[in-house]
C-alpha cells in the first residue's frame, strides 16, 4: 500500500476547508502543513516586540486544529506542521490542550526548536547573499535569523513515536520529505530517492497550486469548481514516485498542466533545487496523466546536500506611508493627473522625507509603470494610489494627511475613503545568507496528552 501524505495548508492565510476534507476523507497516514513565507517569522518577532502576550506561533493554529484533530486522531493520521513559527513548545503545548479537550489521551507531540539563531547569526555568517556586503553591516536592524532545517529532526521525532511534530522554521518540502524517509527507512545517502521525495514534496508544499489554485485563466485554463478547491494528496510509493490526486468531488483540476507549473513554481534552476537534504534535479522528472485527476511523477533525481544552510533574516528598514482616493466618468484620468500634481507639490511645502515616492493609477500603470503602453485606453475610473518610503514613522505619517486633503482642498469630484485603518507600516527586508551546517543543532521536546 502506498504511503498516503496529504496537504493540510500552504500558508499561514490558507483555507481550512480543505484541510478538514483531507483529514476526515483523506484515508490519510499523514497530513502535512506549511504556514511559514519568508517574512512570517521577522512579523511574528516584530508582533512580539508590540505584545509580549502574542503567543509566537501560528495566529490560526486553533482554527486548523480544530477542524483536523477529531479525524486524525479517529483515523491515526499523523501531523506534521511548521506552525509553531517562532514558538514550537508553546504551539505544542496548545494542540495538546485540544487533544485533552477531545479526550484524546496518550498523543505524543515533539515540538522541534533550534532554527532560530538571531543571537548568533553575525558571528556565525560572512556574506549577505542578495548584495555581497558583510552580515554584521545588519546588526543595527536585525530582528530576526532563523536557518531553513530539514527532515532530519522530524525523521528523528517520528522515530521517537511522535504522532504530531510541530516546527519552526524548516525548508517546505522536507514536512513532506520526513514522512517518506521514516516510512521507508530512507538512508541520507540515497540521493535517487531523497530527490524524488523532495520533489514529491516541492509539488505538495503550494497545496492547492496544484490543484488549481493559482492556475485558472478563463477560456485558456478552465478549472471546475474553483470556489471549492482541494488540498493534493501524494500516494508515494517505496521508491518515491508518486501519484499527485485529491479527494473525488472535490473542485479544482490535477493535470499535466497544474502538476508542470508547480513543479518549476519559484525554482531557479530546475538541476540544482537547493533544500538542507538534498539538491534534486527535476530535469529528470517523468510525468504521467494516468487517470481522472492522477499525476504519476517519477524519475526526479538528487546530488549530495550542501555543507550549508540557508539562513533567512529579517530587517527593519523603515516605513511606509499608503493611502488612495478615487475618480470615476468622463475626465478622471485627467483629475487624477492633476491631483498628481497638486501632491507633488505639497510634498515639498511639507518636506516630505522620502528615499522613494509613487503615485499610481490603479487601472492604467500601478503594475506596468513605465512599461504600460502610450495608448492604453483610457480607464473609466482610476483609484489614485500613493505611497512612500521613509525612514521614520512621522514622515510616512505625512502622506495620509495630505491625502486627507484632498477631500475638499483637492480636485472636483474627489472620492475619498474615510480613513480609519492605518496608513503606515514598518518595513520588514528579508535578506539571506549561508552558515555551516554543523552551527544550527536542533532540539526535540517532548509532550504528551
Amino acid at each position: 500500500m502506498p504511503l498516503r501524505i496529504g496537504a493540510g495548508s500552504a500558508w499561514w492565510g490558507d483555507r481550512v476547508e480543505p484541510a478538514r476534507l483531507n483529514a476526515e476523507k483523506g484515508d490519510l497516514d499523514y497530513l502535512c502543513f506549511e504556514t511559514m513565507a519568508e517574512a512570517t517569522v521577522s512579523a511574528a518577532q516584530v508582533r512580539k516586540r508590540r505584545d509580549p502576550s502574542f503567543e509566537g506561533y501560528d495566529t490560526y493554529l486553533d482554527d486548523r486544529m480544530r477542524a483536523v484533530l477529531p479525524g486524525c486522531v479517529r483515523r491515526g493520521t499523523k501531523i506534521v506542521t511548521n506552525q509553531g513559527w517562532i514558538n514550537p513548545v508553546g504551539a505544542a503545548e496548545r494542540i495538546a490542550m485540544h487533544l485533552d479537550g477531545l479526550g484524546a489521551k496518550g498523543v505524543k507531540i515533539a515540538a522541534v526548536t533550534g532554527s532560530l539563531i538571531t543571537d548568533r547569526v553575525t558571528s556565525l555568517a560572512k556574506t549577505i547573499l542578495e548584495n555581497g556586503a558583510p552580515v554584521a553591516t545588519l546588526s543595527e536592524t536585525l530582528i530576526s535569523a532563523e536557518a531553513y532545517l530539514g527532515a532530519e529532526p522530524i525523521v528523528e521525532a517520528l522515530r521517537g513515536g511522535a504522532q504530531i511534530v510541530v516546527t519552526g522554521r524548516v525548508a517546505d518540502p522536507s514536512l513532506f520529505l520526513a514522512p517518506m524517509i521514516h516510512e521507508f527507512g530512507w538512508s541520507e545517502n540515497d540521493v535517487a530517492k531523497l530527490g524524488q521525495g523532495t520533489g514529491i514534496g516541492h509539488l505538495m508544499e503550494c497545496g492547492a497550486q496544484v490543484t488549481g489554485g493559482y492556475f485558472s485563466d478563463p477560456g485558456f485554463k478552465d478549472v471546475p469548481d474553483p470556489w471549492d478547491l482541494a488540498f493534493p494528496i501524494a500516494e508515494v510509493e517505496p521508491d518515491g514516485s508518486a501519484v499527485i490526486a485529491k479527494i473525488s468531488g472535490s473542485g479544482g483540476a490535477i493535470n499535466l498542466m497544474t502538476v508542470k507549473e508547480q513543479l518549476l513554481y519559484e525554482v531557479h534552476d530546475p538541476a540544482n533545487y537547493i533544500t538542507p537534504d538534498i539538491v534534486a534535479d527535476f530535469t529528470t522528472a517523468t510525468l504521467e496523466l494516468i487517470g481522472d485527476n492522477r499525476v504519476r511523477v517519477s524519475g526526479i533525481g538528487g546530488k549530495l546536500r550542501t555543507p550549508t544552510l540557508k539562513v533567512s533574516m529579517g530587517c527593519t528598514e523603515g516605513f511606509i506611508g499608503e493611502d488612495m482616493f478615487f475618480y470615476a466618468g468622463p475626465g478622471a484620468l485627467r483629475r487624477a493627473k492633476l491631483a498628481k500634481t497638486i501632491l507633488e507639490e505639497r510634498f515639498k511645502i511639507v518636506d516630505l522625507k522620502a528615499d522613494d515616492v509613487r503615485v499610481d493609477f490603479v487601472g492604467l500603470n500601478a503594475i506596468h509603470g513605465e512599461a504600460t503602453p502610450a495608448d492604453a485606453p483610457e480607464p473609466y475610473e482610476v483609484a489614485v494610489r500613493v505611497a512612500a518610503r521613509t525612514k521614520t514613522r512621522e514622515e510616512a505619517l505625512k502622506i495620509g494627511r495630505e491625502i486627507d486633503g484632498m477631500a475638499v482642498s483637492g480636485v472636483a469630484m474627489t472620492g475619498k475613503r474615510v480613513p480609519h485603518q492605518d496608513r503606515t507600516r514598518e518595513i520588514i527586508g528579508i535578506w539571506s545568507t549561508l552558515v555551516p551546517r554543523q552551527a544550527v543543532p536542533y532540539q526535540i521536546h517532548w509532550r504528551e496528552s
